[in-house]
């Protein structure tokens, strides 16, 4: 099927071939059990046991659940709750996200890290310049600009959710994470994101490059060093962008690759994780695509078909897990 012999297919031909093989990706989840705002959730033998609403779900009745949002439904035990397929991000305690500074408050700095509403990050939950550990003071507060100011990007973790208003504190005490220089961000849904037990990630030759995997959704390429398994230095992030913060063409090029990896993932609905971005990036080199044409329907067309060809073989009707 991936021959890059021949010659290229016209924009109608691609896009009806792009159509076809989303087809055949959507017809996998068909048996899955999806349901829309409104929808009574069949609750099967449990109905008569009693069950739990959770997040997303309602009371329509004696034993009648009705779902609030479009999505899948999610049984632990007899909670059930409906996780939606689209919409901001969840924050839970743990997750590693990448978040935008909006404002820099009293104490604290507000970021966006695509929820529905912004994040706190504290004084006291950053690590002090030279890793000094002791109380914060007024100068502290006073200097907070020199640490993060708005429009920063910076890496960060969970640290604690009011179960109240549903506020998310975050905290960068780990040498990992803090400030993003250097590379580029790349936006897609929450639920895209696959959930690993390390979502810091550096690839390996021939791209060469660090991706973070931000569970809200925003997904950070850059230097290599960055997420490499030695942690990062407080300065790093400026090392890896050079003294007058620029990158050189060959890990730009490398990181753009990368980074319209993600984006065709992200525009057919396919699951964000490293071995499908290394994938992509692959079967870019193989059909010697262009970076810029990557986000193209001829290729979509081909990573769709990859896709639907490797659940074939592999004899399972359902989507990889999220």
């Amino acid at each position: 099927m991936l021959q890059p012999e021949g010659p290229a297919p016209s924009l109608d031909e691609a896009a009806a071939k792009l159509a076809e093989a989303q087809a055949i990706l959507q017809s996998s989840t068909a048996s899955l059990p999806l349901v829309c705002l409104g929808d009574a959730i069949d609750l099967g033998a449990d109905a008569e046991g009693g069950v739990m609403k959770g997040h997303g779900t309602m009371m329509a009745g004696e034993a009648q659940l009705q779902a609030t949002v479009c999505g899948l439904v999610e049984r632990v035990n007899k909670l059930v709750s409906v996780r939606a397929l689209k919409g901001r991000y969840t924050a839970q305690v743990g997750d590693v996200v990448v978040g935008r500074v909006t404002e820099v408050a009293q104490k604290r700095w507000k970021m966006d890290v695509n929820g529905k509403q912004d994040a706190a990050l504290l004084l006291a939950s950053v690590n002090l310049p030279g890793g000094v550990q002791r109380r914060r003071t007024n100068v502290d507060e006073l200097n907070m600009r020199e640490l993060y100011q708005e429009n920063d990007l910076i890496s960060a973790e969970v640290q604690q959710i009011n179960q109240g208003d549903g506020a998310v504190a975050l905290h960068t005490r780990s040498a990992k994470y803090g400030k993003l220089q250097g590379g580029q961000l790349v936006t897609v849904a929450p639920y895209l994101i696959k959930r690993l037990k390390q979502h810091f990630v550096a690839l390996a030759a021939p791209l060469d490059v660090g991706i973070i995997l931000g569970c809200n959704g925003y997904v950070w390429i850059g230097s290599k060093d960055l997420v490499d398994a030695g942690g990062r230095d407080e300065d790093e992030g400026m090392e890896a962008a050079g003294p007058s913060g620029q990158v050189d063409l060959q890990l730009r090029e490398r990181m753009c690759r990368v980074a319209n990896a993600v984006r065709a993932l992200a525009a057919l609905g396919l699951p964000v994780h490293p071995p499908a971005i290394v994938e992509v990036c692959n079967l870019s080199g193989l059909l010697r695509v262009e970076i810029k044409d990557m986000l193209g329907p001829e290729f979509l067309a081909q990573v769709a078909y990859r896709e639907a060809d490797r659940r074939q073989a592999e004899g399972d009707a359902q989507p990889m897990d999220h």
